[in-house]
C-alpha cells in the first residue's frame, strides 16, 4: 500500500513539471546566430602568369661624321610571355616586385642617302624584353592600384648597316664598342583585380629608356657615333595566386 502511494505522488509530481518546462521553452523562442562578417581580402603571397600585348619602340641611328639621324619613328610590335612576383599587404598599402619576360616581334630599319657614301640602310631586330621592378600600390578590396620601377633589358638581333649602293654590309659583330643586349631603365602604372578565389586580371603600361649606345664602323659604310632605343609598352594579362594563410586570406 505504501508503494503504490508513492508511486501516486511521484506521478502527480511528473505532471505539474511538464507544463513548466513547456512554460519556459515559449518565453525563450530560439534566436538564430547572425553570419560572420565577410572577410577583408588581402593581395599578401606569391603569383605566376602570362601576358599579351603590343610594344611600340622609338629607335635612333645617328652618324657622327655626316651628322644624318636614321630616325625610324616608333615602330609596333606584338610581344607575349610570362611573370613572377610577389605582394605584401599592410593595411591598404601593397608592396611587391616582379620579373617579367616577353618575346618581341619586329623588324626595325630605314635607309637614307649620303652624298659621297650612299644609301645606307640600318636594320634591327628586338627579340625580347625582360624587366625587374619593384611594385607599390593601394588595395580597395578585389582591386590593386599599383606603380611599379626597375631595370629592363632588350636583346636584340645583329643591328645590321648596308650601303646599298656598293652592296657592302656588317652586322654589330663587325663594329667597335658594340652589343647585342642593353640594358636600362623603367617606370609604369596599372591596375589588377581578383575575379577568383586565386585568378587576377591586370592591364598596365610601361615606358623603357635604354639610353644610347656608341660604336664605330668602317669608313666605307659611315662611321656611325650612337645609337638609342626607347620603348613604350601596353599589355593585359592574368596571375595565379599562391595565399599565405589560405583561399582569400583574411588579414585580420
Amino acid at each position: 500500500m505504501r508503494k503504490l502511494l508513492l508511486a501516486a505522488a511521484g506521478l502527480a509530481a511528473l505532471g505539474m513539471a511538464a507544463p513548466a518546462s513547456a512554460a519556459d521553452l515559449a518565453a525563450k523562442p530560439y534566436v538564430k546566430a547572425p553570419p560572420p562578417p565577410p572577410p577583408v581580402f588581402s593581395w599578401t603571397g606569391f603569383y605566376v602568369g602570362g601576358n599579351i600585348g603590343g610594344a611600340w619602340a622609338k629607335n635612333n641611328w645617328t652618324d657622327s661624321v655626316f651628322l644624318t639621324n636614321f630616325n625610324h619613328g616608333n615602330n609596333g610590335r606584338f610581344i607575349g610571355g610570362g611573370q613572377i612576383g610577389g605582394n605584401y599587404q599592410i593595411g591598404n598599402f601593397v608592396v611587391g616586385g616582379e620579373w617579367d619576360f616577353d618575346w618581341a616581334g619586329n623588324h626595325n630599319g630605314n635607309s637614307v642617302f649620303i652624298p659621297g657614301v650612299g644609301s645606307i640602310a640600318v636594320t634591327n631586330n628586338n627579340r625580347w624584353i625582360t624587366t625587374v621592378a619593384a611594385r607599390f600600390g593601394y588595395a580597395v578590396d578585389h582591386w590593386l592600384f599599383y606603380g611599379k620601377a626597375g631595370g629592363g633589358w632588350v636583346g636584340n638581333n645583329n643591328l645590321t648597316v648596308t650601303n646599298l649602293t656598293t652592296g657592302v654590309s656588317l652586322t654589330c659583330g663587325n663594329f667597335t664598342n658594340c652589343g647585342n643586349n642593353t640594358g636600362g631603365w623603367l617606370v609604369g602604372a596599372g591596375f589588377e583585380y581578383l575575379f577568383t578565389q586565386n585568378w587576377s586580371a591586370k592591364l598596365e603600361y610601361q615606358f623603357y629608356d635604354f639610353g644610347s649606345s656608341s660604336f664605330t664602323i668602317p669608313t666605307q659604310l659611315a662611321p656611325f657615333g650612337s645609337f638609342r632605343t626607347d620603348d613604350h609598352v601596353v599589355k593585359v594579362g592574368v596571375n595565379y595566386r599562391f595565399n599565405w594563410g589560405g583561399p582569400l586570406a583574411a588579414r585580420y
